[in-house]
């Protein structure tokens, strides 16, 4: 691959009809581009957790995924209520989804956890009342 590539979607508040369209189109792509399939599942999967808790809980916002030769960089950003307590939020099992979402079948407190999981690197920088962004490579 001579040049990065970047692609930036709009993730809808809310909407969970279209939650996880975002990250199905970067996993055709990678595949479409020959990436590594261990590595396409990894982005699979942090990218639609990524993008599920923006539907839940920030009302949206936005995912910018860049590719080069030998990372794939994520940036996941929303302007949502922000976390409160980070460490927290990281357990896994702690969700504040409310019982409507959780009757859907989401918010069962495994979105950080598993974003955690299926990168080699991620950061969090939430502010109360202002918004998160999210962090994550997937070294290729």
């Amino acid at each position: 691959m001579a040049e990065n590539l970047t692609f930036r979607y709009k993730i809808s508040g809310d909407d969970f009809t279209r939650a996880g369209e975002a990250s199905s189109n970067v996993k055709s792509k990678l595949k479409q581009m020959g990436v590594d399939n261990n590595a396409i599942r990894k982005v699979a999967i942090a990218m639609y957790e990524g993008e599920i808790n923006m539907v839940i809980h920030a009302n949206g916002g936005t995912i910018t995924v860049e590719i080069s030769s030998d990372n794939i960089h994520l940036v996941l950003a929303d302007t949502g209520p922000g976390i409160a307590d980070i460490e927290k939020a990281m357990r896994e099992g702690y969700s504040t989804a409310p019982e409507e979402v959780r009757s859907l079948g989401f918010g069962a407190g495994m979105g950080l956890p598993n974003m955690k999981k299926y990168s080699d690197n991620m950061t969090i920088e939430s502010v109360v009342g202002v918004g998160t962004t999210v962090t994550m490579d997937i070294h290729l």
